[in-house]
């Protein structure tokens, strides 16, 4: 199978298996999906999203928390992982926000990058989820998967992950793409032990394939 006949066949198998895929993080505005991003580092969205609602009532855009001191956000997020970072990457998000920004979140990726907290996976998401542009951010999820199913070969790095596929997936579906391979790592490829059984996409994984016979021809 060809790198191209497999991409193809693996879009066309989540666009009629996943036609509505989307982030689950909750969230109403730009800035309350930044600040939801940043606590999803190393943490269950479900964690998250039990965390924020206070969190947004207590404050509800970039100038109320760029007002705060850790103090005032840490009893909010200490759940979460990395509480205390988390906490000094907000604060500091939100103020570079006002200070930059005038409170409104950013829509190219060099003006996120500036961000404290913010790097390129989160940087992504927040171009994609918010701005819509093809933007494809690589977390664990993406970034195994991808590798798993052979969209990507001995990738070593997430900007490695993330060249190959904004490569071969067509850029008006990337935003939707990004988060098939995160729902698929999510709840059927996961870590320590994939749920082949249950995978539609077995007919065309390299690792199915090589799993079920060691003398596989390479792709």
């Amino acid at each position: 199978m060809t790198v191209k006949q497999r991409y193809q066949a693996v879009i066309e198998w989540f666009s009629r298996e996943m036609p509505v895929a989307e982030t689950e993080l909750h969230y109403d505005n730009p800035f309350q999906l930044l600040v939801a991003v940043i606590l999803s580092a190393q943490c269950t969205d479900k964690r998250v999203n039990l965390v924020t609602p206070p969190l947004f009532e207590a404050f509800s855009d970039a100038f109320t928390l760029a007002a705060a001191t850790p103090d005032d956000v840490f009893p909010y997020i200490r759940s979460v992982s990395y509480p205390n970072n988390k906490t000094k990457s907000l604060l500091g998000m939100a103020r570079t926000l006002v200070e930059n920004f005038g409170g409104e979140v950013p829509s190219d990726i060099d003006s996120l990058l500036t961000l404290p907290g913010v790097g390129r996976k989160t940087a992504n998401v927040i171009l994609s989820v918010v701005w819509g542009k093809a933007a494809m951010a690589v977390d664990t999820h993406v970034f195994r998967v991808s590798e798993r199913i052979g969209l990507t070969t001995n990738s070593r790095t997430p900007l490695q992950t993330e060249q190959t596929l904004m490569r071969n997936i067509p850029a008006e579906i990337v935003p939707k793409a990004h988060h098939w391979l995160i729902l698929h790592g999510r709840y059927v490829c996961k870590a320590r032990r994939p749920d082949c059984l249950n995978c539609g996409l077995t007919p065309v994984c390299r690792h199915y394939s090589r799993g079920r016979s060691s003398s596989s021809p390479e792709d």
